[in-house]
């Protein structure tokens, strides 16, 4: 293939304010369900981070790590609300790190989307409201709430940083807390945290701001930000390229362009029987328009299953690096794969069926197709 930005390979070095990544593949977040009920981490979580650093993968973001109790959404779930897993974090980071990976701490309040029976406690969201995706109804944030949770995000970081993670992410994507703050469709406030894009993206800029407050300007903060929701009434392209510009200014280290949320169907953010090249790299074009508005690194999420596709993102259309999830899920080391010289597209089906066993059975794994099966997982 003829490269189109020659600065950029696929396994070429680059840095996010000083951490040095060895490659542009990213193992994007993904929920695990290896957690204690409580959040703490397990064994088997560590030895599954171990194994995809060993993988080759560039940079590790973990699962999407809940900053206070009542902001948990599903079983097994990671917790970063108090200093009590910090032996398990710091041994996490460790591994990760002795095997020569780096890894990010993605950090996140489900909102509306928090189910009462995995956290213990009654939803919260900007708006008490019933969207599609909340599985209830949730009451309306008060600003005392608004202000205790952007803390809590705030302190959460500072315990990423104390406990060695490289750097931490925002989830502002996929229809949790910070991106129901900025859809109209779930943030019908009518005061200064709603209305207008400049009032729905404060809450998502004042997370931020808390943040830099707690870890200083010298520590990667990303976010992973949905660039449309894909739905009637939702975050739309330009309304998300002017928090992501806005966010740039204020010193955002780097952005990972997603799209979709549970209640998008099959624009949704899993999308399934990604099967041929024409199916993948389904957020590429909004990460595209992303980028020409920053001057940050863009990553972008979505589909990609051939070295070819992820060739493109970065070596025709100059993203800075391409994320993976359910790929890695079946074979963690498929970048060393690829690095290697077998550069046959990733064995991941795109069935979703992975994620059922963390559900019931402690954790994610690569579930066989029984003959006949069609496998659509949930979508």
């Amino acid at each position: 293939m003829e490269k189109g930005n020659a600065m950029a390979g696929v396994f070429e070095s680059i840095q996010i304010k000083g951490l040095s990544i060895s490659n542009r593949l990213v193992r994007s977040a993904t929920w695990e369900g290896m957690c204690e009920q409580d959040g703490r981490p397990t064994p088997k979580l560590i030895d599954w981070y171990e194994q995809l650093a060993r993988g080759g993968v560039g940079l590790i973001i973990t699962g999407y790590t809940y900053v206070r109790p009542e902001g948990k959404q599903l079983p097994g779930k990671m917790g970063l609300y108090s200093n009590a897993f910090e032996r398990e974090y710091r041994t996490l980071v460790d591994r990760v790190h002795d095997a020569g990976g780096k890894m990010v701490m993605q950090l996140v309040h489900a909102g509306g989307q928090t189910e009462e029976k995995n956290s213990g406690f009654p939803a919260l969201a900007p708006s008490g409201i019933k969207v599609k995706q909340f599985p209830n109804l949730p009451r309306a944030m008060t600003s005392k709430d608004i202000k205790e949770v952007i803390g809590a995000f705030g302190v959460a970081a500072q315990r990423a940083k104390a406990y060695g993670f490289d750097g931490v992410q925002i989830h502002g994507a996929h229809g949790y807390l910070v991106n129901q703050f900025l859809s109209p469709l779930a943030n019908q406030r009518t005061d200064e945290y709603g209305g207008s894009m400049e009032n729905r993206a404060r809450f998502l800029f004042e997370v931020y701001d808390e943040i830099r407050e707690q870890v200083g300007h010298d520590y990667p903060v990303m976010i992973k930000l949905n660039a449309a929701d894909h739905l009637d009434g939702g975050l739309e392209l330009e309304d998300a390229c002017f928090a992501a510009s806005r966010l740039w200014e204020k010193g955002i280290d780097a952005i990972e362009v997603s799209s979709g949320t549970g209640a998008s169907g099959k624009l949704g953010p899993v999308r399934t029987k990604i099967l041929s090249p024409d199916k993948e790299a389904y957020n590429l074009e909004l990460a595209m328009a992303v980028k020409e508005r920053v001057g940050c690194p863009v990553m972008v999420v979505g589909g990609f299953r051939s070295l070819e596709q992820v060739e493109t993102a970065i070596e025709e259309k100059s993203l800075d690096f391409v994320c993976l999830s359910r790929p890695l899920i079946r074979e963690p080391d498929l970048p060393n794969r690829w690095a290697e010289g077998d550069t046959y597209p990733a064995d991941c089906i795109s069935c979703n069926k992975c994620f059922q066993p963390g559900m019931f059975k402690g954790g994610i794994y690569c579930v066989p197709l029984k003959a006949g099966e069609k496998g659509e997982g949930k979508d």
